[in-house]
């Protein structure tokens, strides 16, 4: 039985939906967990895709590859992300009105690091160069509020929290503990309690490790609200690629307990089915 009286935000994959008692509750933080191949970055696409479509803002944080390549791979699953308004946070672009998307990638927190470097000038460098690094979470804070202000989602220059509901894609977010992956579960407390708002629902990729098979850093998946996790069966015993996804938690949801099988299909993107 859904709960009575909750949002739900469509992920973009209509079998998903369905498995959540109509999408994911508004507001909530999901990650994403699983090896390379899986269809995580394509997830987030879908879940992208169906921001616009709904009229949602999104904040789109590309780690792992530059967005460009994102656009490019979305159009081969009938996504066309350039027939909205895109602005890349590192760039001078301007429009007369809001963008429908703001891009941050590694030159976007380059971009806002430098910022908050220059605004503590009395610091000595090699201080400031190391507090306001790219693949910083306070970097990332600032550029995602940095995001919110291009977007016009906020009331004034002071207001932490969009009036309006924002999409907010982090693909990956493990990039930011990549060389620390022991205070992953500090740094995804740092960014929950500065950004989790209830007009923002939020997409988090994380990596698995493809030794130890478990999440990339400690921490990620027990401050999400829900969790999917995607994996494939060893190739090397099946001699072919079997994708599965399975929804390990989704707070107020009964959700779908059992796995599904996962195909990539062009033209149409993830593809769920049950076995």
């Amino acid at each position: 039985m859904a709960h009575t009286g909750t949002i739900r935000i469509s992920t973009g994959i209509r079998e998903l939906d369905e498995a959540l008692e109509g999408g994911i509750p508004k507001g909530s933080w999901v990650a994403i967990t699983g090896e390379p191949g899986t269809g995580k970055s394509i997830m987030c696409m879908h879940f992208a895709w169906a921001g616009l479509l709904a009229g949602d803002p999104v904040v789109y944080v590309t780690t792992e590859a530059e967005f460009r390549d994102i656009v490019r791979q979305a159009k081969m699953f009938a996504m066309d992300f350039e027939s909205y308004r895109i602005l890349d946070l590192s760039s001078k672009q301007e429009y007369s009105q809001s963008p429908d998307i703001v891009v941050i990638d590694i030159f976007g927190l380059l971009k806002i690091a430098r910022q908050m470097s220059e605004q503590n000038p009395l610091e000595p460098e090699n201080i400031r160069r190391k507090r306001y690094a790219a693949l910083d979470i306070q970097t990332l804070i600032a550029a995602i509020h940095e995001a919110y202000r291009v977007l016009g989602v906020l009331r004034d220059d002071k207001a932490k929290s969009p009036y309006k509901h924002v999409r907010l894609i982090i693909d990956s977010l493990s990039a930011f503990w990549a060389d620390k992956p022991a205070m992953a579960r500090k740094y995804s407390y740092d960014l929950k309690i500065a950004t989790h708002r209830e007009n923002v629902t939020a997409y988090l990729v994380s990596q698995y490790a493809m030794t130890t098979r478990s999440t990339f850093g400690f921490g990620l998946e027990h401050i999400a609200d829900g969790v999917f996790h995607l994996w494939m069966e060893d190739v090397e015993s099946t001699h072919e690629v079997k994708r599965y996804m399975i929804i390990k938690k989704m707070r107020m949801t009964n959700h779908r307990r059992k796995a599904f099988k996962l195909d990539i299909v062009e033209g149409r993107g993830l593809i769920l089915t049950t076995e």
